[in-house]
């Protein structure tokens, strides 16, 4: 059972005309939590708590980190209705759980995330299983996933680049085929190592 009033989640143990012993169970936030929450909220996105446990933690919970938009004692079909209504509006949400009652709500997210110690059927749902305790592998995909998305688009525009002028111009007999082949070795070359500069990046993030 719960405890409303006190804003725990607890249960009562004891037998039929014994007294009752209570157990009242916490959790502590990851250390570096408020710092993680920070982190994203500079990189301009909304950061909610969905939980399934008590108002009182949950508020709590939410204030110790910055958090203002968060909703308490939802079913793992209430998480899955609220990411799936921000979808419906046009947002692409990541998701991080770690709990059973998260796999649904992982699972319909844009992109998911679980810590490694997380439940199989969790680890399972998610797109991405970080190790650790800490939660700055959350920022760190974040950015690499903007790195790689960048340096992918530069290397279509070089590629589209040798397509509208070298291999045109080869046709038409306006440069030597041997100019054309070494453009082309060029142009792959150029966006190899322009795709190594996220490795470079995603080490200083």
């Amino acid at each position: 059972m719960t405890g409303d009033d006190a804003g725990e989640t607890e249960l009562w143990f004891g037998f039929v005309g014994d007294t009752k012993v209570r157990f009242r169970f916490s959790d502590n936030l990851r250390a570096d939590a408020a710092k993680t929450v920070a982190e994203l909220m500079r990189r301009g996105l909304t950061v909610e708590i969905l939980s399934g446990d008590l108002s009182g933690p949950v508020a709590r919970a939410a204030e110790a980190v910055g958090i203002d938009q968060w909703r308490a004692g939802l079913s793992p079909a209430d998480k899955a209705e609220a990411i799936g209504r921000l979808t419906a509006q046009g947002r692409k949400v990541l998701m991080v759980g770690d709990g059973l009652n998260d796999a649904a709500a992982l699972a319909k997210a844009h992109a998911a995330m679980a810590p490694g110690s997380a439940l199989s059927a969790t680890q399972n749902a998610a797109d991405l299983v970080f190790s650790g305790e800490g939660l700055g592998a959350v920022s760190a995909a974040l950015d690499t996933a903007r790195q790689a998305r960048s340096r992918a688009l530069e290397n279509f525009g070089f590629a589209t680049l040798y397509n509208l002028v070298a291999a045109p111009a080869a046709m038409l007999g306006l440069i030597n085929p041997f100019v054309a082949a070494l453009a082309m070795s060029g142009s792959s070359l150029v966006v190899t190592l322009n795709a190594l500069r996220l490795k470079g990046g995603a080490r200083d993030a």
